[in-house]
């Protein structure tokens, strides 16, 4: 069952029920999702950055923006208008497609993977996921990779708490760890 459905034939029908929603539209949504890298001391080098637009692009199938300093910080050794990161925000469809293959293809293949502690989920219901590196991602193929990087993935609801938050990305799938 593709995860738009599985959202609106099971999601929504429970969260009203264990959290007494009125209507369908009270229920939390996932709003956004937004893979981002930071290049770190790499700012400089035009090579790696490009590497990683392109890798990110293959990962979300859409083009990503750069993200730049707003201030120098000589202990960093960072200059305003420096690039310090790569980042890509999808939303609508191709956000649950991407979803589908977090939670089905990706999370099975990172190495010692026990599941997604129950704390990550912040107080607005929120998900942040770290990789060590981008080869758990189907489209990346090992042998092509020249460095390896890690990312970072955030899911956005509009829940208003923690338990809602965890407990509808718990009805999409998410392998939380058991106690």
């Amino acid at each position: 069952m593709r995860l738009l459905e599985k959202y609106n034939q099971e999601a929504i029908p429970k969260m009203k029920e264990i959290f007494k929603y009125k209507n369908d539209l009270a229920v939390p949504k996932v709003d956004k999702i937004v893979v981002n890298v930071g290049v770190g001391r790499h700012s400089k080098d035009k090579d790696y950055i490009k590497a990683i637009e392109n890798s990110i692009t293959k990962i979300t199938g859409q083009k990503p923006i750069k993200t730049f300093s707003k201030k120098s910080i000589s202990s960093f050794k960072v200059r305003q208008g420096d690039t310090v990161g790569v980042k890509a925000t999808i939303r609508g469809r191709r956000m649950f497609d991407f979803l589908e293959k977090l939670i089905n293809i990706v999370f099975p293949r990172v190495r010692d993977f026990r599941g997604i502690s129950k704390r990550v989920v912040d107080k607005q219901g929120n998900l942040t996921v770290g990789f060590k590196e981008q080869l758990p991602f189907p489209e990346i193929k090992s042998d092509e990779v020249e460095r390896i990087y890690g990312l970072e993935v955030s899911i956005s609801t509009t829940a208003k708490n923690h338990e809602e938050g965890l407990k509808l990305l718990e009805l999409l799938g998410f392998p939380f760890k058991k106690k």
